[in-house]
Parts: C-alpha cells; sequence; structure tokens
C-alpha cells in the first residue's frame, strides 16, 4: 500500500462523521431488534385484540411477526456495516476463527471476517440483558423472584 493509499484510507473528517453516524444507526437499529420490534408486534396485537382472550390467529400472527421483521431488521443492520465498511475503507481484513466452527480434526479452516456490527451487537445484547436483570429483579412486581414461603 502506498502513502497515498493510506493516507486515504483514514478519511477526512466528513468520512469519520458519516462513520460515527452509521455506527449511531447501528446501536440504534440494534436496540430496535431486541427490544423494539416484540414491543411493537405484542403492542399491535394487543390493539387488534377485542377481548382479554384473543384468537389463536393473533398469537400466530404474533409469533410469525417477530421473527420476520427481526430478520428484515438484521438485514438492514448488515447493509449498513457494509455501507461503512466501503465509506470508510475499512473493508474487513482480520480473520475471525470462532470456536464453534473450528474442525475437532483441525484440517479445515472456516473463518469469518470481523466487522464493526459484531461489537456493537454484542454491546446491544449485553445492555438488554443487564436492563432486563435489573427490572426482574428490582421493579417487577412481586420482586421478579419467588418467595421462599
Amino acid at each position: 500500500m502506498s502513502a497515498g493509499q493510506a493516507g486515504d484510507r483514514g478519511g477526512g473528517v466528513a468520512t469519520r462523521l458519516f462513520g460515527v453516524l452509521l455506527i449511531g444507526l447501528m446501536a440504534i437499529g440494534s436496540v430496535v431488534l431486541w427490544i423494539g420490534v416484540p414491543l411493537f408486534w405484542l403492542w399491535l396485537g394487543s390493539q387488534l385484540s377485542d377481548s382479554s382472550q384473543p384468537s389463536l390467529g393473533l398469537y400466530v400472527l404474533v409469533l410469525v411477526a417477530i421473527p420476520v421483521t427481526m430478520f428484515v431488521v438484521g438485514k438492514g443492520l448488515g447493509w449498513l456495516d457494509a455501507v461503512y465498511a466501503q465509506s470508510t475503507g475499512t473493508l474487513p481484513t482480520k480473520r475471525l476463527q470462532t470456536p464453534w466452527l473450528t474442525s475437532l480434526r483441525g484440517e479445515r479452516s472456516v473463518e469469518r471476517r470481523s466487522t464493526v456490527l459484531a461489537p456493537v451487537m454484542v454491546t446491544s445484547v449485553t445492555v438488554a440483558l443487564v436492563l432486563f436483570a435489573i427490572w426482574f429483579l428490582v421493579f417487577a412486581r412481586g420482586g421478579g423472584l419467588p418467595s421462599g414461603g
């Protein structure tokens, strides 16, 4: 890589700001993926119900719509990640071998490239789980844990 190419890779201020904007959109999208999508479909299902005992079709709608919508949002996050990689010139070059993809014989090497989306998703899942645990243990009606009586 020449000196000119190395300088171009870092980009200007506008490229860096665009990269930060894309990372922010990925963070918001991951929160929408884990929290917004299920809450939206549960809310919509409750609005569509006429009684306190909805029909089976409404349950099926919610159970099918949540994973389908999560898949669509996940594809959108992948697209944002690809736009980030191309716009900032940070195409993934580091190969990452995950333990569950390692051959037991060690002959084959299945490798995945690391991207900026992976740490964003891990962070969002961790925050969501911590917030859920806090809600469950502190704010849930009845304390969240069964009483020992």
